[in-house]
């Protein structure tokens, strides 16, 4: 049933953006959100329950469903006689006059299983559907259903606790801190120089799950950082990473990020240990990685970032 502690507070929040302005990015970050939540669906009473638990169910109480229960979503119908799934992502979305007998929380990678497996009934998912009435229409789902098999057949990796802080540290360096800038752009660039390793600690903590934040075995003083002003359209922050994290091959031990003042575009440059040696790679704004040249001498990198960054322009 409906969980009482369910918060999609970010997830209401995409929405909403993405709401009022319906850019492809958007709906893209609101789609990552959502394939990682639990959202509220309302039904018809579930079979099977005794008489106290569908009294709970009633009222909006948590119970524990029977693995055989048979869940029957209550669809909308459409103007054109056409009918939707509907998902919500808390109780103050559902209008008190649409209320239904029971309202259960469940993953939407199981709303998604649902309905691609009654096409024939179903036409769409529509999120929040009386306020911001996001439709994800069948072939966003069928991508949906694909990514969800895949980490169903992506085997279980057992890592020690130091190959764990690698992970973290390169997922932090190579994929959270420029996904940051590139979303947030100038404001971020503005972000990471007066926060500086406070912000990148906040990339750490989210690779940690709940309850072992405090796990994280970095700190903001294993950050350094240096901002500069190259030219009246260059700005270029260096982030030099834990130096006891970026020592073995494969990893990345410091990036450059550059802010194109003019075309307000962001570059982003890794510099990585590998079997070649010392290398630069790219990190684009689709989350695409390649290296790009061999690293120079420390004191050449950023005459070799700016070559970089001015022939991209």
């Amino acid at each position: 049933m409906a969980e009482n502690k369910l918060d999609n507070t970010k997830l209401e929040e995409a929405a909403a953006e993405f709401v009022k302005d319906r850019q492809k990015e958007k709906y893209a970050s609101l789609m990552e959100l959502l394939e990682r939540a639990v959202v509220l669906v309302p039904t018809l009473a579930p079979q099977g329950l005794d008489q106290e638990a569908q009294r709970q169910v009633r009222q909006g109480g948590q119970v524990k469903l029977p693995k055989d229960a048979k869940i029957m979503p209550c669809l909308l119908r459409k103007e054109d006689g056409g009918q939707v799934f509907p998902i919500f992502t808390s109780m103050p979305q559902i209008p008190k006059d649409k209320k239904s007998p029971a309202v259960l929380a469940m993953p939407f990678f199981s709303c998604v299983a649902m309905v691609m497996g009654n096409q024939e009934k179903v036409e769409s998912i529509v999120l929040n559907p009386f306020t911001h009435n996001v439709v994800l229409p069948k072939g966003i789902l069928e991508v949906a259903q694909k990514r969800m098999q895949a980490m169903q057949q992506t085997k279980t990796v057992k890592m020690t606790e130091k190959q764990f802080e690698e992970l973290v540290h390169n997922r932090v360096a190579m994929h959270l801190l420029p996904k940051y800038l590139f979303a947030h752009k100038e404001e971020g660039f503005q972000s990471l120089q007066k926060e500086e390793g406070e912000l990148m600690m906040q990339f750490y903590r989210e690779m940690y799950p709940e309850g072992k934040k405090d796990a994280v075995t970095v700190s903001p003083d294993d950050f350094s950082m240096m901002t500069l002003n190259l030219t009246d359209n260059l700005q270029m922050i260096r982030v030099d990473l834990p130096v006891e994290k970026a020592k073995k091959k494969g990893m990345c031990y410091r990036v450059y990020a550059v802010w194109l003042r003019d075309t307000e575009e962001v570059r982003y440059y890794t510099f990585e240990r590998t079997e070649e040696g010392n290398q630069i790679g790219q990190i684009m704004p689709d989350g695409r990685h390649e290296l790009v040249e061999q690293a120079p001498d420390n004191g050449a990198e950023i005459e070799a970032v700016m070559h970089l960054a001015g022939a991209a322009v």
